[in-house]
């Protein structure tokens, strides 16, 4: 079972390449982020000639989320049960479905913005409200995961130049525990470092040829139960699909599973 996550930042802009890397991948499971499009103009029926079905939690801004799924898709929850929302609003950034074997969420946590925003705040605290959510599907024995854009670097490995982001949000020492902190809700990254590359980054700003210099960084991140990491036979990031015109700033972070 191949699942992938992908930020593809707007589905209506991307998705000839979409459509054309889900054939050619061989992906049975995809956890989107940032769709830009509301519910009601997700491509579902161009996913569907595919053979995928689609859980889409979207209201057509800048957040929206989505799992594609071609072996089953049942138990869907949008949102994040205890979101704290933001400037008095709950913004679709979390969508949860059981796919055969398998139940993953797609998520796209909050930027941040900068270390003393109101954004921060929340991000720190939509951490734990997801911490919570997860926390019983993660001590379950069905392999369960989180995929998304984490919109953290785990480590300073994780990003081209830890100097570079002095003082900035994705790298501090709040947000790497929150982060961290899901590995007391049973979930660990099954990612192994390094892969085909020595840092294998999965987005690269569009600024400063920031991808053909490999100023990178590694934010998108498949988290996964026991049970799911027993699973896992072998992962990569698809840096092919970075490339060329029309490509989203993120890379496909792809994870194949013997279930």
């Amino acid at each position: 079972m191949r699942i992938a996550t992908w930020n593809v930042n707007s589905i209506t802009a991307r998705l000839p390449r979409l459509l054309a890397w889900l054939e050619s991948s061989g992906t049975d499971v995809l956890c989107l982020q940032e769709a830009k499009v509301a519910e009601e103009k997700f491509p579902v029926e161009e996913l569907r000639e595919l053979g995928y079905e689609s859980a889409v939690h979207a209201t057509g801004r800048w957040n929206g989320v989505a799992v594609l799924s071609r072996v089953g898709l049942e138990d869907v929850v949008k949102g994040l049960p205890g979101d704290p929302g933001y400037e008095g609003s709950v913004e679709p950034r979390a969508v949860s479905a059981t796919c055969g074997p398998v139940r993953v969420w797609s998520v796209y946590v909050p930027n941040g913005r900068e270390v003393d925003h109101p954004h921060y705040a929340y991000k720190l605290q939509w951490f734990e409200a997801l911490k919570a959510a997860v926390a019983g599907d993660a001590a379950g024995s069905r392999p369960f995961a989180v995929l998304g854009d984490y919109n953290v670097a785990p480590t300073d490995d994780d990003v081209y130049d830890r100097a570079a982001f002095e003082g900035s949000t994705h790298v501090t020492p709040a947000e790497r525990a929150a982060l961290a902190s899901l590995r007391e809700a049973g979930l660990s990254d099954v990612v192994p470092r390094p892969l085909k590359y020595e840092h294998p980054f999965t987005y690269w700003d569009y600024r400063q040829l920031c991808f053909p210099k490999n100023r990178g960084m590694r934010i998108d991140l498949v988290y996964g139960n026991a049970s799911f990491a027993e699973a896992v036979t072998d992962s990569y990031v698809d840096r092919e699909e970075r490339k060329g015109k029309g490509a989203s700033d993120h890379a496909p972070v792809v994870v194949d599973l013997d279930v």
